[in-house]
């Protein structure tokens, strides 16, 4: 953030707010450490605040400090937009245009309140006040714990800042792994562990408490998966009915797509998720090296995010939304060669 962003921000909160903070529609671990971790910063200054979720989180989420004060706007609308009403500053994380919001997004583009925001997606918006971007970064957390650096308040990160902020860097790194995991990360990483982040516990919790479910569906995702050898591409499909099969729960297919890079000379994975009640199919785009899912969920599938990450949409059905995919690979066929 530079100088004259974090003087703003300084003026701002230099007199008592009521501010809004608010993750993206289906929000991730990212998403949620990084609101989670603003609010015991900001609420322990002195401001009033309160999170606001266009929707529900994964099981695996919910034991984060604070997560039970959430107000989730698809359940509680009407005080969800109460605080929207009354707001006077409105912090947007982890991403940069307010359609990511689903139905929030009439409610904030009415919203009087002066909004930042903090995030490491491309190509943001230009709807806020001041606009903390940063691609090149890890996660969004570890740009909330530089804003804080920014304000001169790092003593003021608590033990429950510091879990929230290491979960979303942990999991926006998948465990530290991506090459936006920098010597810088570690560092962060490092101080947010003395100052209380519970590491080990925090790495349980989210990965070790799979449900017999979730199993079962990576089972069945690992049976569909199919790979195009010629374009160094694997895919996988999950239609409702083996969602329904399986009793499917919010978050049990996070990560899933991920496999397909564990695989030898593998630099496109995608997985594609039938969704009846939205009458979509989601996607997530993952890769390796320069080959950019970003681009390609921008050019094709409505979608976006980072160089390695990104997801789309179709509202095509599951079969003609996978044929398509690999009708477009003949035109990327250089991009994905080793």
């Amino acid at each position: 953030m530079n100088l004259e962003d974090t003087s703003v921000v300084k003026a701002l909160l230099s007199t008592t707010q009521k501010i809004v903070i608010i993750p993206h529609k289906n929000p991730d671990g990212d998403a949620i450490g990084s609101t989670l971790g603003l609010l015991h910063y900001v609420k322990n200054l002195g401001h009033e605040a309160v999170v606001i979720a266009p929707n529900d989180s994964p099981k695996f989420l919910k034991w984060m400090p604070g997560f039970e004060e959430i107000i989730i706007f698809e359940k509680d609308t009407l005080s969800a937009k109460s605080h929207i009403d009354a707001a006077t500053l409105i912090f947007t994380l982890d991403f940069n245009h307010l359609s990511r919001v689903g139905s929030m997004q009439k409610s904030l583009e009415e919203a009087e309140a002066t909004f930042i925001m903090i995030d490491h997606h491309q190509e943001p918006a230009d709807y806020a006040k001041v606009t903390y971007s940063d691609v090149s970064m890890s996660s969004t957390c570890e740009m909330v714990y530089n804003f804080i650096e920014a304000l001169d308040s790092t003593s003021k990160i608590t033990a429950n800042i510091a879990n929230c902020l290491y979960t979303g860097i942990m999991t926006d790194t998948g465990s530290f792994k991506y090459s936006s995991t920098t010597s810088r990360t570690h560092r962060v990483v490092a101080d947010l562990i003395d100052k209380g982040a519970e590491n080990l516990a925090i790495h349980n919790r989210v990965f070790d408490t799979n449900s017999p479910s979730r199993l079962h569906i990576l089972g069945c995702a690992l049976k569909n998966m199919v790979i195009l050898e010629d374009f160094n591409t694997v895919y996988i499909t999950l239609s409702q009915a083996e969602l329904d099969q399986f009793n499917f729960k919010k978050g049990d297919t996070e990560g899933i797509v991920n496999y397909g890079l564990t695989l030898d000379s593998i630099i496109f994975a995608v997985i594609f998720i039938e969704n009846k009640e939205e009458g979509i199919v989601k996607i997530s785009f993952r890769s390796q090296g320069e080959f950019s899912v970003n681009e390609f969920a921008r050019a094709h599938f409505q979608g976006g995010g980072h160089t390695n990450a990104a997801g789309g949409k179709s509202d095509e059905t599951l079969q003609e939304t996978t044929a398509r995919f690999v009708g477009l690979l003949d035109n990327y066929k250089d991009k994905l060669k080793e």
